[in-house]
């Protein structure tokens, strides 16, 4: 007799948009899987289930990250926003408000992911991160200007098979924004 096969299953409490879940859930359960087959979460979208057109993304720790490429297991303990969680109670979150102001979107497949990652996106670029066709990437530099260069760029991880880029850069630009000033509003009061 060998020994006993190791267990294909475990107990996860996952902190979802501000509440506990605890679930028993299969070892190659993704968090996307979690989130809609069991959570019933279903703002969180399955497109390419390969991690490269954006629509499961949400937030983990205010991070964005793909959660088709997550496991479940991998995230107990973590802070994970959906798009179910964003807004503050009937109130939307500015980049929301932003996307239908804009018409970020068309068929709305999508828009999920993209506004997550645009919070992200906004946060980033805030806390002066570069990215790829930042020009002056020393720290010291701070935020880059967010032209539609630098927004196209951090938002490449999600795509819109409508095309509704155009609309969705005039979005970001929005809400960063609104952000700015609200920022700048807290630090006068502060």
């Amino acid at each position: 007799m060998g020994p006993a096969p190791a267990p294909t299953h475990s107990a996860v409490t996952l902190n979802v948009n501000g509440e506990k879940y605890t679930l028993t859930v299969d070892h190659r359960t993704t968090l996307l899987d979690a989130l809609r087959e069991r959570l019933d979460l279903t703002g969180t979208k399955k497109g390419c289930d390969q991690g490269q057109c954006g629509a499961c993304t949400v937030l983990l720790d205010g991070r964005r990250a793909v959660s088709c490429l997550h496991l479940a297991v991998a995230a107990e303990g973590r802070e994970i926003t959906t798009i179910e969680g964003v807004a503050d109670g009937e109130r939307l979150h500015p980049v929301q408000q932003a996307f239908l102001d804009f018409d970020g979107y068309q068929c709305g497949y999508c828009t999920p992911g993209q506004i997550c990652s645009a919070i992200a996106v906004v946060e980033e670029h805030a806390a002066g991160w570069p990215s790829a066709v930042t020009d002056d990437v020393r720290p010291e530099a701070g935020p880059p200007p967010l032209t539609a260069e630098e927004i196209r760029e951090r938002m490449s991880g999600n795509l819109c098979r409508c095309g509704a880029y155009v609309s969705i850069v005039q979005a970001v630009t929005r809400a960063a924004a609104v952000q700015a000033e609200a920022d700048e509003a807290t630090e006068a009061v502060a």
